[in-house]
């Protein structure tokens, strides 16, 4: 049985050279969608990321002074694995991110400074699908990456980035949302599969304690799994999916 058209994701579109990924916490990109960025990097394309925080609330018995600075290394070393090399963080607070101008500013900040024709964010949906709640750090961090791709384009938006040296950027051709509920494009996820494996494992201080399985187990699975069923919809192939806004 094949699947309706209407239910098909579309190749992404590959006609550009730089992207510039925005999500809240070191781990994300890994657990999203490395191996599309993997293949990007292959191709000769260039990828920076800018994390919102340092994920320094996200393990339990470790306080904040010591995960940050832990999970920036284990981010550094994720991306690494998959090409990239430019790796920033905005330094807000993890775990009470907020929605607003100054994330706003900061975001269209980043844009400008790498001039992307392709932004990439995280799910800004409140659930990841049905009934499973989104965080608010990934919906304020989402919802405010769409907004400045539009801002980074504007002048009299946020006018004291141009004092800074940072011009308009109104380049941004597409955002794609990966983890999206409702995706509508995706990318071969098989050439970049098992380094998407080995990034997410450059996580095992927080894999250690996300989850009783074995850490090579578990990032194998889940990201196996979420490449297979979105290839249900893509031919076949195991894929990454994203819900792609063109600008």
């Amino acid at each position: 049985m094949t699947d309706a058209p209407s239910d098909r994701l579309l190749p992404l579109p590959d006609d550009w050279r730089r992207a510039l990924a925005v999500v809240a916490h070191p781990d994300d990109l890994e657990h999203g969608c490395a191996a599309a960025i993997a293949a990007w990097t292959d191709a000769g394309r260039e990828v920076a990321y800018v994390l919102a925080t340092r994920g320094e609330a996200g393990i339990d018995t470790l306080e904040p002074a010591r995960c940050g600075p832990l999970r920036e290394r284990e981010q550094r070393a994720g991306a690494a694995v998959v090409g990239v090399s430019v790796v920033e963080f905005l330094d807000h607070r993890d775990g009470v991110v907020e929605y607003g101008t100054a994330l706003r500013r900061d975001i269209a900040a980043a844009i400008r400074r790498h001039r992307p024709e392709l932004v990439i964010t995280l799910n800004h949906r409140d659930t990841w699908g049905g009934t499973v709640w989104n965080t608010p750090d990934h919906v304020a961090v989402g919802r405010a990456t769409l907004d400045a791709a539009g801002d980074a384009g504007n002048r009299w938006i946020f006018p004291d980035l141009v004092e800074q040296g940072l011009e308009p950027w109104d380049g941004v051709r597409w955002v794609a949302v990966a983890g999206s509920p409702q995706p509508t494009h995706a990318v071969d996820a098989t050439p970049g599969l098992d380094r998407a494996v080995a990034s997410l494992l450059e996580h095992r201080t927080y894999l250690e304690t996300l989850t009783a399985q074995d850490p090579e187990t578990y990032a194998r699975d889940f990201l196996t799994g979420h490449a297979r069923a979105a290839g249900e919809r893509f031919g076949g192939t195991p894929a990454v999916a994203f819900e792609v806004f063109p600008r």
